[in-house]
């Protein structure tokens, strides 16, 4: 059974890091929420370390450009871990081939940036679908498109044989009040459509395997048990916690809100309606991060 808490205070003693999403439990695609931010500073004083572990299919320095802009103040973490920084590895190992077409918005270009980590990378290049090799899929060109729009290029790359390297396994995000498509909603098409995917994000183990070395780059080597996954994406945050067999706080504000009728705090019997029907079971669960 999942438990409702009050506030991270509540439970933080138990746990020596967190793995925190940001999008829906930091921030809400345009600024901060300050008592999440709060809690992560109080959290931080008492000597726990924060990573922020994140979807964002981007380098960690523009995510942290991006969540400054936004006004997540520079103590409430201690290092990011994006899906973005591992999947360019994996690209930049050769995944998807030299050749690549390229999904995503101009803002997504850096993921084209080298990266130190990979020794001997190969050379990529960026080209039209019909000489393509494989498939950087960052998002969709339009976040407001139906990705089934999609389709048609999405059938010539089956019929290719390409490989979708996918930056972002979330299906959706909220900004503010509009919900915006991601490259997980292209990726999961691709597969119903009998391509091949290929993810690094949560829930999959490569971005858990980069937050534990961010970690240990801090000095910080914690057994699972004293780890705390926190997120509002039951199929992302919570599906990868479970995975790695770490607890986890649910963010039931977030994209859940109105299935387990969260005010201020979620109600108890919509939360457990909600997480059988998700399969789910996050360790504790909360209203919003505070």
């Amino acid at each position: 059974m999942t438990r409702i808490v009050s506030a991270l205070s509540e439970i933080a003693a138990s746990y020596e890091a967190l793995f925190v999403d940001l999008w829906g439990c930091v921030h809400n695609g345009v600024t901060a929420y300050p008592d999440a931010c709060a809690a992560l500073q109080e959290y931080r004083k008492g000597g726990g370390r924060v990573v922020l572990l994140t979807n964002a299919p981007r380098p960690r320095t523009s995510v942290e450009q991006q969540i400054t802009r936004m006004g997540v103040p520079e103590d409430a973490w201690d290092t990011i871990a994006t899906s973005g920084d591992s999947a360019r590895a994996a690209m930049f190992r050769g995944a998807v081939g030299n050749r690549v077409w390229f999904m995503g918005e101009d803002h997504d270009q850096s993921f084209f940036e080298p990266l130190q980590v990979v020794h001997d990378p190969v050379p990529i290049e960026k080209v039209e679908l019909k000489d393509a090799e494989g498939i950087v899929c960052c998002g969709p060109f339009d976040p407001q498109a139906d990705p089934a729009t999609l389709r048609p290029q999405l059938l010539l790359a089956k019929q290719k044989g390409l490989k979708l390297l996918c930056a972002n396994p979330d299906i959706v995000v909220d900004r503010g009040d509009t919900r915006e498509w991601c490259a997980g909603a292209i990726a999961r098409l691709y597969s119903e459509m009998g391509g091949e995917s290929l993810y690094f994000g949560k829930p999959h183990p490569p971005i858990y395997d980069l937050a534990r070395l961010r970690l240990a780059d801090l000095g910080v080597t914690p057994d699972a048990d004293r780890l705390l996954a926190i997120g509002d994406g039951p199929h992302t945050d919570i599906d990868g916690a479970m995975g790695e067999e770490i607890d986890s706080l649910f963010i039931t504000g977030g994209l859940a809100a109105a299935e387990t009728k969260t005010d201020a705090q979620p109600d108890p019997a919509a939360l457990e309606a909600y997480c059988a029907r998700e399969a789910i079971a996050p360790t504790y669960a909360i209203g919003y991060l505070r």
